[in-house]
């Protein structure tokens, strides 16, 4: 299991820094698009987009009205997301593909149980380690030698 997204595993981590094109737009990690789809105004997305560090984008998302639609569109969100950091080919995916068959759980210590587990109480549904996983299990059927990881 990789219980954290940290050290060699950083790589997993919505705030790990990767040019990623969505939209027809280039963002700076998931976070940043994460947060600017929490809100359907053009003008605040492209303000989070264009915002300097994957924290600004979380604390931003955490500010911002959110979208009536949001519970029901931001795990499909999320997902978009990573298919995009993770593209088939790229050296993210390769790194992705390359944990195997090991659980994925985005351990944390500050309490977020939906897209994590929090390490102090080992609580969560671990939401973004599902996904991840998904990802990967998408990127072994397209892979042209699945059996290599």
């Amino acid at each position: 299991m990789i219980s954290e997204f940290k050290s060699e595993y950083r790589f997993l981590s919505n705030f790990y820094p990767c040019n990623i094109e969505l939209d027809g737009k280039l963002w700076t990690s998931t976070e940043h698009y994460y947060a600017a789809m929490k809100n359907s105004d053009p003008a605040y997305q492209e303000g989070v987009r264009n915002l300097s560090s994957p924290a600004q984008a979380k604390k931003a998302g955490q500010l911002v009205v959110i979208r009536e639609d949001w519970e029901q569109v931001k795990q499909d969100v999320m997902l978009k997301a990573l298919r995009a950091k993770f593209a088939p080919g790229s050296d993210l995916a390769v790194k992705l593909l390359a944990t195997g068959y090991k659980i994925l759980q985005e351990g944390n210590r500050w309490n977020d149980m939906y897209w994590g587990v929090c390490l102090n109480t080992g609580v969560g549904q671990n939401h973004l380690g599902k996904l991840l996983m998904q990802v990967r299990t998408e990127l072994r059927g397209i892979h042209e030698d699945p059996d290599q990881f």
